[in-house]
């Protein structure tokens, strides 16, 4: 998908301007102290270009869920204080994101100055895209910026709403939006072939239109993780006590009569790690899903056959785990998977989400060409949908 009507950042001075960015900050915590710094790593390149090109800037982000009220423990709080050490400068951290404090503080920011807004979602109107919240965030700045991937599948007041309020010149993709375009678009538009797509997680309800889109442009799709057994259910495979959306059969059936008239080929697992449980402390390997047993990897065969694949293929495109990657016995396939991805030549894309966390589990993320910094985002980009926060910043 091409980038080329959205602003280019690259090209913008901001002498003296207050620049309003969203970025995502949404980071995982452990009580106050952050367990993964990658987002706020991630959107540095944009901050510091910002900053040496003379901003003011007030940066904007949402975490965790506090459902519209005001939760000290999703307070940015620890975001504010790491983004301070990576940047070796203060950061403002107001107790809101608007109200005439923040504006107050806005209005005296200095050039090179950072203020991190308090949490955006402490307010119901940031997911509505309510209008007049919109408009008080967009009142503080002179410029805006959103470089919030992992957020833009989402019609909310900072990623929408802000951005409808600045002149196309006036506002533009940060660094990290623009170079997940470019990666997503290119394995879309012009792959390297063979183009694969590895696919797994609990849920095919969550892939089917992505699997839809994919049979028309990968020249194999590799399924593992649960929502595998959805799949092999409707084939009329047995499963055992495997995680099975029975109440997806039949769009599962549809699928697979598509792959007969498909470029695409589409593997399933073909062995499995099986247990009596999640609790289970071992797996057994086996061809046959007993009704005792339930499927929570992907077997040594199958990851022998998914790793042919990748080794031989042009382009790879991955999301979701092969099996319950968070427990040793059933992460063998998931981190299989990732090396055969850091060994192959291929352009490897990482589809945000657990795929990337396992990327970084496995030590694996700088042999790794594009990891995503948005599941839910990348997934719907390869589904062809648009995306509201990326229409908004092409207008």
């Amino acid at each position: 998908m091409s980038i080329n009507i959205i602003s280019d950042l690259a090209d913008k001075a901001f002498d003296g301007q207050r620049v309003f960015m969203r970025v995502d900050f949404n980071v995982p915590l452990d009580g106050s102290k952050i367990t993964d710094d990658a987002r706020i790593v991630a959107a540095l390149p944009t901050i510091k270009h910002a900053l040496e090109r003379g901003a003011s800037l007030i940066l904007a982000s949402h975490l965790g869920r506090p459902k519209g009220k005001a939760n000290p423990a999703l307070s940015l709080e620890p975001a504010a204080a790491r983004l301070s050490e990576l940047l070796r400068r203060d950061v403002i951290l107001p107790d809101d994101c608007v109200g005439d404090g923040v504006r107050k503080l806005a209005s005296e920011l200095e050039p090179g100055q950072v203020m991190l807004l308090e949490n955006l979602r402490f307010h119901k109107e940031e997911k509505k895209n309510d209008p007049e919240f919109a408009a008080q965030l967009a009142a503080l700045a002179d410029t805006y910026v959103n470089d919030a991937f992992g957020t833009s599948h989402r019609a909310h007041a900072s990623v929408v709403g802000v951005a409808g309020r600045f002149a196309h010149a006036r506002r533009a993709a940060g660094f990290l939006i623009q170079r997940e375009l470019e990666f997503l678009g290119s394995a879309l538009e012009e792959p390297k072939r063979p183009f694969v797509a590895v696919l797994g997680g609990a849920k095919v309800s969550d892939k089917i239109g992505v699997i839809r889109a994919l049979l028309k442009k990968a020249d194999a799709i590799l399924v593992g993780g649960a929502m595998a057994y959805t799949l092999m259910k409707a084939q009329g495979k047995t499963v055992g006590k495997s995680l099975v959306e029975d109440e997806r059969l039949e769009e599962a059936r549809k699928i697979l009569e598509l792959v007969s008239t498909s470029r695409a080929a589409l593997l399933l697992p073909s062995d499995h790690g099986v247990a009596e449980s999640f609790d289970s402390a071992e797996i057994t390997y086996t061809k046959f899903i007993g009704s005792d047993v339930a499927g929570f990897d992907i077997g040594p065969e199958t990851v022998a056959a998914f790793s042919k694949r990748i080794a031989n293929a042009g382009t790879v495109f991955w999301n979701g785990p092969m099996g319950v990657f968070e427990k040793a016995p059933m992460a063998v396939g998931t981190m299989s998977v990732a090396k055969a991805l850091a060994q192959s030549k291929a352009v490897s894309i990482v589809g945000g989400g657990d795929s990337a966390a396992a990327i970084r589990v496995a030590g694996l993320r700088d042999e790794i060409d594009h990891v995503s910094t948005g599941g839910g985002a990348s997934l719907e980009f390869v589904e062809g949908q648009e995306l509201p926060a990326i229409a908004a910043l092409r207008g």
